[in-house]
């Protein structure tokens, strides 16, 4: 049997191609690689390793007839499509803990450097011009910091923040009262931390509900003279936006190492006095390469040679002996969790697993991860089975695992809930005989239905009317509906509507929904 071949396609630490051949793993240098190119040789190997340069898109995976593992040498997993990679079986895996050091010094440093215009203040000076009064900075002594999104590296940087005698606010959905005092911030809304902070730091993955979180609404919010680092996800900032309020004098300066387009060759920002770029560095020092360059070597190795799974985002990590029992349970957990993550919009206080039946004799450890991750994933997009935990803990979510035998109808089931200042939320799901996973319960109230790519869940006053109104919404919005499931907790009392549609719902059909006199809230669901 030859030895398994790896094809590393971005520049990585020479540890890593010493750490495969060591192991037995052939392994292939061919950086820069135009897309051509790499779509008529992927088919020779069994792994692709890549930082963020390299584009595993739909058509190369297609073309990757023996593909096995992609390994990113990093967090962010958005230059590989893993939606196509899980469809042909292909383990995804990331080095989620490599380079948050680095990352949170790299924001520290721009703070400094933008807080005395060093970087400008040094052409000037260079260029012989000597102009001492026109570069007059501000201390970061007890100015504010406000940090969106307090996780990993949110948390270094508040910390050493705290370090430079700042005051440190933070905004993050996910960070619970407790472990905010833990860090020793303050957590606040976002409205206040943008009204408050003398500086701001984002430190939040790139998702549907982060895109332009700072946008020209949110910057006309900030406090005169506000100051932003941004060493995050391009996209998290509305570039124009900001442009237009570092021209205004609004925000007196930014310091980006991320932009909407990268390879960053033109941006609306270039050129303006008051702004600092970067080339994407947050990850870029010896140490941190080396560390994430020996983490994904050996975590491909480990696959490759023994079917060993970790740190991977479209997959859990259990034994071959374990699989066909706990695969169909893992599918249920994750959609349990994503379920209840994409239904709640608040801090999360805790969460509660129990297992019944059969299913409590499992190893409950990946699925209580799949659930985890699914929970966590809609605001946190870089969660994986294996940092799922880990993230949950940062956030102070309190997690609580229940196993007992069989208890009620159904032989088997897994029950969730989500507990939040405001409210508990919860349901159920089992596994049928078929394999596939079915949702037996919403918030107490007993259904029975499989979730679907597309869904609207819909809570509505249980009045005469409302079903033949909100199918005239969908007809009229030419929405084909799939599938539907209506339940109640009593006649006349709260209802539940699970809808199956066969594409996305637009704003303009959710906002007519919205408005029908039964309805209480509907949300798009996506799986």
């Amino acid at each position: 049997m030859s030895a398994p071949r790896v094809l590393i396609a971005d520049q990585l630490s020479p540890a890593a191609v010493a750490i495969f051949k060591e192991r037995g793993v052939a392994a292939d240098v061919k950086v820069g690689l135009a897309k051509e190119e790499l779509g008529k040789i992927i088919k020779d190997y069994d792994g692709l390793a890549v930082r963020s340069a390299t584009k595993a898109t739909e058509k190369i995976i297609a073309a990757a007839t023996n593909l096995k593992v992609i390994g990113r040498a990093g967090i962010g997993v958005d230059n590989i499509d893993v939606k196509a990679a899980t469809a042909k079986g292909i383990i995804v895996m990331n080095t989620p803990f490599g380079n948050s050091i680095t990352t949170a010094e790299h924001a520290i440093s721009l703070l400094m450097a933008l807080a005395r215009q060093i970087p400008e203040a040094d052409r000037s000076t260079q260029a012989g011009k000597w102009e001492k009064s026109k570069f007059l900075g501000v201390e970061l002594y007890a100015k504010t910091l406000g940090v969106i999104g307090c996780g990993n590296i949110g948390s270094i940087v508040a910390d050493r923040a705290i370090g430079l005698k700042m005051k440190v606010i933070a905004f993050d959905p996910f960070l619970s009262p407790e472990r905010a005092v833990e860090l020793g911030v303050e957590k606040v809304e976002l409205d206040e931390l943008l009204k408050r902070a003398d500086f701001i730091t984002l430190h939040t993955p790139l998702t549907d509900k982060t895109r332009n979180i700072l946008d020209a609404a949110a910057l006309a919010k900030t406090k005169p003279g506000v100051r932003i680092v941004n060493c995050a996800r391009g996209g998290l900032i509305e570039e124009r936006a900001l442009a237009a309020a570092l021209k205004s004098g609004h925000v007196a300066g930014a310091a980006l190492d991320v932009f909407e387009v990268e390879p960053a060759k033109d941006s609306v920002l270039f050129g303006l006095p008051n702004v600092i770029c970067t080339p994407h560095l947050g990850a870029a020092t010896s140490e941190a390469q080396e560390n994430v360059a020996l983490q994904v070597a050996e975590q491909m190795s480990d696959y490759l040679l023994k079917g060993a799974i970790s740190n991977a985002v479209n997959f859990p990590s259990i034994t071959a002996e374990e699989a066909p029992r706990i695969r169909p349970w893992v599918k249920l957990a994750e959609q349990l969790g994503s379920f209840a993550g994409q239904l709640t919009e608040t801090s999360i206080k805790g969460i509660r697993i129990e297992y019944s039946g059969e299913v409590a004799e499992l190893n409950t450890k990946p699925l209580t991860a799949a659930a985890l991750a699914g929970v966590l994933r809609p605001l946190l997009a870089d969660v994986n089975m294996v940092s799922a935990a880990i993230n949950a803990k940062e956030r102070g979510m309190r997690l609580e695992e229940v196993t007992r035998g069989q208890d009620g109808a159904f032989e088997s089931y897994i029950k969730l809930t989500v507990r939040t200042d405001e409210y508990d939320r919860s349901l159920a799901g089992t596994v049928f005989s078929d394999g596939r996973p079915r949702i037996i319960q919403v918030r107490d109230i007993g259904m029975e239905f499989e979730l679907a790519p597309h869904m609207l869940f819909v809570r509505n006053a249980d009045k005469p009317g409302f079903i033949g109104r909100f199918g005239m919404v969908m007809g009229e919005a030419q929405v084909n509906i799939a599938t539907l499931n209506l339940g109640r907790d009593k006649p006349g009392g709260d209802a539940i509507c699970i809808v199956a549609v066969d594409e996305p719902v637009s704003e303009e059909v959710m906002a007519k929904v919205r408005a029908l006199p039964q309805v209480v809230r509907v949300n798009r669901l996506e799986f």
